[in-house]
């Protein structure tokens, strides 16, 4: 049978849906690159290189490329925008990789690489990538050098300095950004070369910074003056093994997770009360084996704690799990209370919490992908079951830091 051509009616009908889908596509568009408006970009980087054989970490063989990948959050169900070759380690916590403030860049740390000399070994590595969040698929800008065994790093609110700490040197990498190119200013000290800094956090007003030393058990306080980063030579103590910080939206407190010595016993995180003269740790709460991660909502109100739970031991091990546990405390002034407790997938690591509270996201290095649990009523931690499959093995997790919304 011969269709009949269209007559001009149809046709009109035909121009003015497109018209119509044109100016709302536009209209989103524009919306997104508005000042203020967002996609809630999260980034995971994933490692390659490693696996864990009961309990033993293993270079792989012939490994592909670390990559990183880019999830939107800002949408019903979390989506993958895409995929970028980039170096990176699970070497470190889960905090090697941060976002600007609008969400145009994300820098990635490679705290290890195979050794050239051994290729069943890991090195030190120092490369720092520049990653563009607005490519689609992303792109990697470029690279800059921050210091032997770069680990955590973090963006001022403000989105002008990055400061990334280098666990094999003792020291703080500072660096401008400058639209989407870093310009490095400084080189800080900040202990021994075994002291070991692991992560650095920026206070919300940009004016001071904590890093933590897992090597020498320390957390120390930096002051940020403009450009100028120094070591003020003030030293928190806290649990064994500081690694993971997170500073609350008003500044007035901090939450470390310390790792521990591995050997199976109960590890803990501290609260640090920034409004005292000097700042001082002021309580400690015990978590379970091995914090790794630890993530703040961006109202302040709760903190996710990422435990191992004895899942990256061996199977004949007395303090070996199948699977890893994410704690959830409630921020109160001065004291924290445990809320809700799951399961999540072994080795796990990084943790990022939606802009609105509603959700949390946690990575598991063992099975390369991140669990998605819905945060309800009463902090009820739902696994809603949905698990976003990456390229390698889940080995940091950070969103952009958002202005509080109110405690």
């Amino acid at each position: 049978m011969t269709s009949r051509p269209p007559r001009s009616r149809d046709i009109q009908i035909d121009r003015t849906v497109s018209s119509r889908r044109l100016r709302a596509a536009c209209l989103c568009l524009a919306l997104a690159w508005l000042p203020g408006a967002r996609a809630e970009l999260v980034v995971s980087a994933n490692d390659s290189k490693l696996t864990l054989t009961n309990g033993l970490p293993l270079v792989v063989q012939s490994p592909q490329p670390d990559t990183v990948s880019v999830i939107d959050l800002g949408v019903g169900r979390p989506a993958v925008l895409g995929h970028v070759q980039v170096p990176t380690s699970v070497v470190g916590p889960p905090t090697s990789v941060a976002v600007t403030p609008d969400e145009s860049i994300a820098l990635v740390t490679a705290g290890a690489k195979i050794d050239p000399t051994d290729p069943t070994r890991l090195a030190a590595d120092n490369r720092l990538s520049i990653i563009d969040l607005r490519a689609r698929p992303p792109v990697v800008l470029g690279q800059a050098q921050a210091g032997s065994g770069a680990a955590g790093v973090s963006v001022t609110r403000d989105g002008r300095l990055a400061l990334v700490a280098n666990r094999n040197e003792g020291t703080v990498s500072v660096f401008r950004i400058e639209g989407r190119a870093l310009h490095k200013l400084d080189t800080v000290p900040v202990g021994g070369p075994d002291s070991g800094p692991s992560h650095v956090a920026i206070a919300p007003d940009g004016r001071s910074a904590l890093v933590t030393r897992d090597g020498d058990h320390t957390v120390s306080l930096l002051a940020i003056d403009g450009d100028k980063v120094s070591y003020t030579h003030h030293d928190l103590g806290v649990g064994l093994k500081p690694y993971g910080v997170v500073i609350t939206p008003d500044g007035q407190e901090a939450v470390v997770a310390n790792l521990g010595l591995g050997r199976g016993d109960n590890d803990t995180i501290s609260l640090i009360d920034l409004t005292l003269k000097p700042p001082r740790s002021v309580e400690t709460y015990t978590v379970g084996q091995t914090p790794e991660g630890i993530a703040m909502s961006p109202d302040g109100k709760l903190v996710a704690v990422v435990v191992m739970n004895g899942s990256s031991k061996p199977k004949e091990s007395p303090f070996y799990s199948p699977v890893g546990r994410v704690l959830l405390f409630r921020m109160n002034r001065g004291s924290l209370t445990r809320v809700a407790d799951a399961a999540v997938g072994a080795w796990p690591q990084g943790a990022v919490f939606s802009a609105d509270g509603r959700t949390l996201l946690v990575q598991s290095m063992i099975e390369r992908s991140i669990a998605v649990f819905a945060i309800e009523p009463g902090y009820r931690l739902r696994d809603t079951g949905h698990r976003i499959l990456l390229p390698g093995g889940a080995a940091a997790l950070r969103t952009a830091e958002r202005p509080a919304r109110g405690r």
